[in-house]
């Protein structure tokens, strides 16, 4: 994942969490409250109740994350 500072984050995940889960591990290695996170791919903001597997996320996935 690549925030707007340019910095990549790397965490791992099961295709069965949720975006939202996935917000709280990057919370957890950046200390920014994941609920001030938005996290999208091209113009596709991700909802946080869907699973990783619902947007078909996958290993080496390269995503945006951006701070609201």
């Amino acid at each position: 994942m690549l925030s707007r500072l340019g910095k990549k984050v790397r965490v791992k995940c099961e295709e069965d969490d949720t975006i939202g889960d996935l917000k709280k591990r990057v919370a957890a290695q950046t200390g920014t409250r994941s609920e001030k996170m938005r996290i999208q791919k091209w113009y596709t903001i991700y909802k946080d109740h869907k699973t990783l597997k619902n947007y078909g996320i996958h290993d080496g996935m390269g995503l945006e994350l951006y701070y609201n």
